[in-house]
């Protein structure tokens, strides 16, 4: 994960113990993320500056700290869903879903879970809610149905969903690319559990509300007269975007043989449907369209993660993560099952309560810190599966455990909708540690 940087010796201002400095600066960068009153991306970059400031990592040390291939899968996908959505394949196939529940709002209600579910495995679960929302929100409307459910549902299958492949979740990203587990062992040692959870959490969901909710036959016709053919704008780019897709997840599940990074994957794919969609324009209008879809990367989430990365590997540097992993093992007695199911809760309530994203990127290499323990880094695999299981799912327990949450509550919010935080939390909560619970006994049962 980290370059070749091992020479470099904290050389903390002021003579200063290396360990508190660096555990300061990451208290005071993650406690300014969870009060939100600073943009979190200038608050990740301004902690990894501290690192380099005070002397806990020099330049070479910082730049070593990054993970270059979760920055490349990031964006590269990000590009591609750009592309991709503005064939309108997105809309069409939330108003397919909605057509074949009969505009049944309760049939509504759990197919547009499982749309979601599945196209957040595939793309990633910030985008699936960014795509499936808007069309969410009119199809509510058009009913005169409150969308509140409709927009919970939504939030946990899009976690649910991202937690059973490699891209599905940044979490899972991270963890994928620090240890080199392919996608294909994600979809193998995770689908099974999350398909349990999901079928679950949608059949909760149908008799909380599905039962209850009930549309006029007028209103009914009126959505059942959308044509999701009509939702298609670009029949051309709808080819050239499914076959770049289709090659790019090939590429995921062939990577380990092929010998290359998701990054390089996604990025390249990213590179050729620029291609393909800028052929046949002239030089100013591609820098025009280039401009555009470049625009529409989350530059702020790739900046947070590049700050996050530097902050994570001072602390590491520092020697604070080989300490905590040394108390943890010796909590647990260095026992796998123990351990493994201790980090299974913790994490899910952490990341209920801050972002999982640097709350996983803070646990990578203290799990890597105890491979000494268990036999090598080999035997921890189980201890990554609690892991991703813990952050994505764990996501699911407050509005700002995950980066989809709150995603939706900013396009909820935008549409005169709001979702409250705490009556999102009576919901949630109790839901989210049933998912673990279940998860609990999958793990038990697989692997330790």
């Amino acid at each position: 994960m980290h370059g070749e940087t091992h020479a470099w010796v904290p050389q903390v201002i002021f003579g200063m113990d290396a360990m508190w400095v660096a555990t300061l600066v990451l208290v005071a960068t993650y406690a300014v993320i969870i009060s939100e009153k600073i943009n979190r991306a200038v608050i990740a970059l301004i902690g990894a500056g501290a690192m380099i400031l005070v002397g806990i990592l020099n330049q070479q040390a910082a730049i070593g700290g990054i993970d270059f291939n979760t920055i490349a899968l990031l964006v590269g996908m990000m590009i591609i869903v750009a592309i991709t959505k503005r064939c309108g394949v997105f809309q069409y196939v939330a108003i397919w879903a909605t057509k074949k529940a009969k505009a049944d709002p309760a049939g509504i209600l759990f197919l547009l879970q499982i749309v979601t579910a599945l196209f957040s495995a595939l793309l990633d679960n910030v985008t699936t809610v960014l795509l499936v929302v808007p069309v969410t929100l009119v199809i509510t409307e058009e009913l005169k149905l409150k969308p509140w459910p409709f927009l919970v549902a939504l939030i946990f299958a899009s976690n649910i969903g991202g937690t059973s492949t490699l891209i599905g979740d940044p979490p899972n990203i991270l963890i994928g690319s620090a240890t080199g587990l392919t996608f294909n062992q994600f979809v193998f040692n995770l689908a099974p559990v999350v398909l349990v959870i999901q079928v679950v959490t949608a059949l909760l969901f149908h008799v909380m509300w599905g039962r209850k909710l009930h549309a006029s036959a007028e209103n009914r016709a009126r959505v059942m007269g959308f044509s999701e053919i009509e939702a298609i704008t670009d029949w051309r780019l709808l080819n050239q975007s499914m076959a770049v897709l289709a090659g790019v997840i090939g590429g995921f599940i062939g990577a380990h043989s092929l010998g290359l990074e998701p990054g390089t994957i996604a990025l390249f794919g990213a590179a050729v449907l620029m291609l393909l969609y800028c052929l046949g324009r002239d030089a100013e209008s591609q820098s025009h369209e280039v401009h555009h879809i470049f625009g529409e990367v989350e530059w702020i989430t790739i900046f947070f993660f590049i700050g996050l990365f530097v902050v994570v590997h001072g602390v590491e540097r520092a020697g604070v993560l080989a300490m905590l992993a040394e108390k943890l093992v010796a909590l647990t007695g260095g026992d796998m099952r123990v351990t493994a199911i201790a980090i299974l809760w913790a994490s899910a309530v952490l990341s209920a309560v801050v972002d999982n994203i640097p709350f996983v990127a803070t646990m990578i290499p203290l799990i890597k810190s105890m491979a000494p323990t268990f036999g090598g880094p080999e035997a921890l695999e189980p201890l990554w599966w609690s892991l991703s299981l813990g952050a994505c799912l764990g996501g699911n327990g407050t509005l700002v455990g995950a980066s989809a949450n709150l995603t939706v509550a900013g396009l909820a919010e935008r549409a005169g909708h709001p979702i409250r935080f705490v009556p999102f939390m009576k919901v949630a909560f109790g839901l989210m540690l049933l998912s673990i619970a279940i998860a609990n006994v999958y793990l038990l049962i697989r692997y330790v």
